[in-house]
């Protein structure tokens, strides 16, 4: 716990206590936070994170969805597997299409009055 920022310590014993509201059934809100946090002797929590936790997780619903939710950053998707190389060639297909179809330079309408020379300007 010494490695820990006052931050982290803020953010993790704020969440241990709407942990322990979600897993005793009680109502998950700013006030039952703060009490919980000064009856473990958490008195040195910045008044932002129990407001903002609550807030975020008052419905049990949501506190039960980012527990049973894997989470985390990681790496990027890996490697594609076989047969990954016919999605890619099937891709790149579809863009050139794409691109063909979006070229207007050349036989298509002008949107300024083309070249002429003449005109208002």
């Amino acid at each position: 716990m010494d490695s820990f920022t006052k931050e982290q310590k803020d953010e993790m014993a704020t969440s241990f206590a709407i942990l322990a509201l979600y897993d005793g059934g009680a109502e998950i809100s700013s006030e039952k936070v703060n009490e919980l946090l000064e009856v473990t002797g958490n008195t040195e929590v910045e008044a932002f994170y129990p407001i903002i936790f609550s807030n975020f997780l008052s419905d049990p619903a949501k506190v039960a969805e980012l527990l049973c939710t894997p989470g985390g950053g990681g790496g990027g998707g890996g490697a594609a597997g076989a047969g990954g190389g016919e999605e890619a060639a099937e891709e790149e297909e579809e863009e050139k299409v794409e691109e063909e179809e979006m070229d207007i330079g050349g036989g298509g309408m002008a949107m300024f009055g083309g070249d002429e020379g003449g005109g208002d300007y």
